[in-house]
Order: C-alpha cells, then sequence, then structure tokens
C-alpha cells in the first residue's frame, strides 16, 4: 500500500489547521528547503510538508540526517507565531513528540536538552528550528521533526550505538499514520496552549534527562562543563561549573558524561 495512507490520516487526523495543508513528496532533497518555499510563497499556517524519504536531511549545528524511505517520518511545519512564541517552539516540538510516542506505543521517551527525543541512552527523534524574523516580526518559522520509526538501525554500524526506533525498542513495526496523525494533534494542542502563556515549561522540565548529570555543553567557539542543575523559565540550561560559578545557556550541543 502506498504511504502515506490518506484515507487513514484524515481518519485519525483530529486538529484545527496543522496537517490540514499536506504537501507530499515520495523522495525530496530536504523537507525544510520545500517548507521555506511554501512558506516565502504564502502558505497557511500548520502547513505539513511531508517525505517518504530525504537525500539530503539535516538536523541540528549543520548536522545530518538519515533518512531512508520506507520507514520514518520526516516532515516540517510552517508556522507563524508571535516572536515571544518563537522560543517556546523549542520545548514544544519535543514534548509533543513524545506525547505521541506515548500515545502510539506506551514508551515514556526522555529529552535531552534542549530538543533531542531520547530513549534510554539513544536518540529516536530530532527537532531542528528555522524562522525568518523581520522588523521584530516572526514571518515564518520551519518546525522540522525527524522520528525513527521503523527504521532496522542495527544495520546502520554508525547508528546502532547512538540511535535507536520505535521497532527495535517494541520489536515489531509501528503505523507511521498513527504516530504522524498523535503528533501533529499534540503539536497544535501544546503551540496553542504556548501561545496563551500556558504552563508547558514544566511538562517539558520533568522529561528533561539531562537535569542532575555531568555534562560538556560546546556553544558558539565556548565549550563549558559541570553539573546541569536546571531550566529557567526561558527554558535556558543552568549549568553549575566546577569552581562553584551558574551560567545559563540558551543554546548548545550537549554532552552526558559517559555517554
Amino acid at each position: 500500500m502506498a504511504w502515506p495512507d490518506l484515507s487513514r490520516l484524515e481518519q485519525l487526523l483530529d486538529t484545527r489547521y496543522v496537517g490540514r495543508r499536506l504537501v507530499y513528496y515520495s523522495s525530496v532533497g530536504s523537507t525544510q528547503d520545500i517548507a521555506r518555499r511554501e512558506a516565502e510563497a504564502g502558505a497557511p499556517e500548520g502547513t505539513l510538508v511531508l517525505a517518504d524519504e530525504q537525500t539530503a536531511g539535516r538536523g541540528r549545528l549543520g548536522r545530518s540526517w538519515a533518512s531512508p524511505p520506507g520507514q520514518n517520518l520526516y516532515l516540517t511545519l510552517v508556522l507563524r507565531p508571535p516572536l515571544e512564541v518563537l522560543k517556546r517552539l523549542t520545548i514544544v516540538a519535543p514534548l509533543a513528540v513524545a506525547r505521541a510516542v506515548a500515545d502510539t506505543t506506551g514508551i515514556q521517551a526522555g529529552i535531552k536538552w534542549p530538543n533531542d527525543v531520547w530513549i534510554g541512552r539513544r536518540k529516536l527523534a530530532g527537532v531542528l528550528l528555522e524562522s525568518e524574523v523581520q522588523g521584530g516580526q516572526v514571518r515564518y518559522c520551519l518546525l522540522g521533526i525527524g522520528i525513527n520509526v521503523n527504521m532496522d538501525v542495527e544495520a546502520i554500524p554508525d547508528l546502532a550505538e547512538i540511535a535507536t526506533s520505535l521497532r527495535r525498542e517494541l520489536g515489531r513495526e509501528v503505523p507511521r499514520e498513527d504516530v504522524l496523525a498523535s503528533l501533529l494533534h499534540h503539536l497544535e494542542a501544546l503551540y496553542e496552549e504556548a501561545r496563551g502563556g500556558g504552563p508547558v515549561l514544566e511538562e517539558w522540565r520533568a522529561r528533561l534527562i539531562t537535569l542532575g548529570q555531568e555534562v560538556t555543553v560546546r556553544f558558539g567557539d565556548q565549550v563549558e562543563e559541570g553539573l546541569a542543575e536546571d531550566v529557567d523559565e526561558e527554558g535556558r540550561l543552568l549549568l553549575r561549573r566546577r569552581d562553584g560559578s551558574r551560567i545559563a545557556i540558551e543554546a548548545g550541543d550537549v554532552t552526558l558524561r559517559g555517554s
């Protein structure tokens, strides 16, 4: 059967606007690039760009994202949030993924600050947030999400020890339409909650596997080491250095000691 099964997806989808306009490609370089083109052309908020395969998928910090066909979810949403909500999407997206995973599989995933979704010590999903801001106004935001659903990660030596998939965790395949519909449901609900000033931070914080861990954080040309004590109301990581001082880090790449 061709994927996605649009009739099944329509049956499962209960959102008002997120994912209601679907732009689908069987193969594409990157869903982010297509979504940017759609956004520049005036695509309505909630437009979903979905692909079965990416030949040039990318993640945070310029890294590549393995995107083989027929196995996973690769998508980008076009959003147009107020500027004050833009940063909160870093919280909203991984939380929506974790909720969708719990709904469809019963697995409780964790979040590695700021927005990687992990099961145990292996990465399940990643988030890439790109935006166009002019004159203090958000023209558009591109919210990219990749979830390893049915990929046989053990067959890929470079990924076997650092990545996982729902199939690997459950020992069976998971319908991608189910995960996608649940993800879009939670994305819309959390996005609306964030726009209304709702308390999305606490649920995100409760899922952070980073807190209480000794970590190394790289951001720009800087490297900081210490104890990840907490996050503040802006979602910044509060790191206790070895000399006792504390620094708030807005964005960076975290390595957990021993992982």
